[in-house]
């Protein structure tokens, strides 16, 4: 019988017993006295058990329904935002209907022209107001973070070494992120 503070195990199992229990403490748990106390305790810790299994359900469930409706709401989100865009886009195509029936008996191709440059500059301001920004490349730095280099020329000029000397295709902006890679030639 060494010090009280010692830790002692029970002999069912080897489990660990509080510290500061005296030897005579441990023995009446190991000899069954007590056991009324130790029953309570068991329906008291079997009733603790129910009730944590209880929230934690509860609460797997709630956090189930939270991500269905944000998943819900996020596909609504964008079906109502892609419609926003056609209906911005309708009236720019009806345009273009009108165009192709009128250039179709047009004797004039400048008329067919001037009609398409106001129908791509109609089509050109609604997009700037869904968001949409051309890049400025041609004379830049190429930024790998903007461009797509489509194949490198020697440089016309030595202060165009490792810069945009033509583009190739535009890239676009959609509310300040990038929204397609600018293709173009750099110098070298």
């Amino acid at each position: 019988m060494e010090h009280e503070n010692e830790k002692v195990t029970a002999e069912n199992g080897n489990q660990p017993v509080a510290e500061n229990h005296t030897e005579t403490e441990v023995a009446e748990n190991q000899s069954g006295q007590g056991s009324g106390d130790t029953a309570a305790g068991n329906e008291k810790m079997a009733a603790d058990l129910q009730e944590a299994k209880d929230k934690y359900l509860r609460l797997y469930a709630d956090f189930e329904n939270f991500r269905r409706r944000t998943a819900k709401e996020k596909m609504e989100f964008m079906s109502t935002a892609q419609g926003e865009l056609m209906k911005a886009l309708l009236p720019v195509l009806d345009d273009f209907e009108r165009g192709i029936k009128a250039s179709a008996n047009a004797q004039d191709a400048s008329a067919a022209r001037e009609g398409m440059e106001l129908i791509y500059h109609k089509l050109y301001r609604t997009l700037e107001q869904k968001g949409l920004k051309p890049m400025e490349t041609t004379g830049t730095a190429f930024d790998t973070e903007l461009h797509e280099a489509i194949t490198q020329v020697p440089a016309p000029q030595e202060d165009l070494k490792g810069k945009v000397i033509d583009e190739v295709e535009k890239g676009y902006y959609l509310h300040d992120k990038v929204l397609r890679f600018a293709k173009v030639i750099v110098g070298a």
